[in-house]
């Protein structure tokens, strides 16, 4: 796979978090606890995009509390979870910001990230997306899995 290139314009990353953030796998404990496992490299990620400038935004289709925990540690600005239908939110992030369209990438990997990745014209996946993401004109696919590195090659991308 070939190395990401995006612009110096960008001034947000807009991510989903599971599939993206973490491995795309729950944990269920026996007293039916779920967790998800977080890569600390893609943690590092935020952290070097906001050091940089960069805002970071989450967009979620689950309500997650590692999300919240990341979200006050790392003061991000925009954060919404349990969003079936991303599109408006994405659009309404834009709008708030009053972001061109060389100012944002938008990162997903299944099916209700579609519109926004269409919407988008800096848009990035991960190797095992679901077939119609990765079919998506324009798209670029990182070399690292979803929960190990993924998240931190585009923040590396836009930050060496």
């Amino acid at each position: 796979m070939a190395k990401l290139k995006l612009p110096k314009t960008i001034k947000m990353v807009i991510t989903d978090f599971d599939g993206i953030m973490t491995d795309n796998n729950i944990y269920i404990d026996d007293n039916f606890v779920t967790s998800r496992k977080l890569n600390f490299k893609d943690i590092m990620g935020i952290y070097i995009l906001k050091r940089s400038g960069i805002d970071v935004g989450i967009i979620s289709g689950e309500k997650n509390p590692a999300i919240e925990i990341i979200a006050k540690k790392l003061e991000l600005c925009e954060v919404h979870q349990a969003i079936r239908v991303k599109i408006e939110v994405l659009k309404s992030i834009i709008d708030k910001y009053k972001l061109s369209p060389e100012e944002f990438v938008y990162i997903g990997d299944d099916i209700n990230d579609l519109e926004c990745l269409e919407y988008s014209k800096y848009k990035i996946t991960v190797p095992k997306a679901h077939k119609k993401v990765k079919a998506v004109k324009g798209i670029q696919i990182t070399e690292n899995n979803s929960g190990d590195g993924a998240f931190r090659e585009v923040a590396d991308c836009l930050t060496d």
